[in-house]
């Protein structure tokens, strides 16, 4: 799987929300400063050679729909950021943010518990 690029997410984002649509769909989602039709198309056309969409035919017309769920792309991302930035050590990388956020300790234990009930009850995250 490859990191999308910013406009690839945007796009992405909306595609997971109304699951499936047209470039006209699409666009009308998409806040001001619309993009042209035109750059839409080509952004939906690279996320499907990129194999992240894929599309159903009608005619001339093709009608959208995300082939990569939006948590296998969101654990993807994390992943590769978590690498990237803090030598894979999810550890790290709470650290990092509990320093930088002044998060005190009466947080950390209720983001613990929070934790430790997702991990028991895991749910699908899309």
């Amino acid at each position: 799987m490859k990191e999308l690029t910013k406009a690839e997410e945007q796009v992405m984002h909306i595609l997971w929300d109304i699951r499936k649509g047209f470039i006209k769909d699409i666009l009308a989602r998409m806040s001001e400063p619309k993009p042209a039709y035109n750059t839409v198309s080509t952004i939906v056309r690279i996320l499907e050679t990129k194999g992240f969409v894929s599309h159903k035919a009608y005619g001339k017309t093709h009608e959208y729909f995300p082939v990569v769920e939006k948590g296998e792309y969101s654990n993807f991302y994390l992943k590769n950021f978590v690498g990237s930035y803090f030598g894979g050590s999810f550890q790290k990388m709470v650290s990092f943010f509990a320093r930088k956020n002044d998060i005190n300790s009466r947080e950390l234990e209720e983001m613990m518990k929070y934790i430790e009930k997702d991990i028991k009850n895991p749910k699908d995250d899309d």
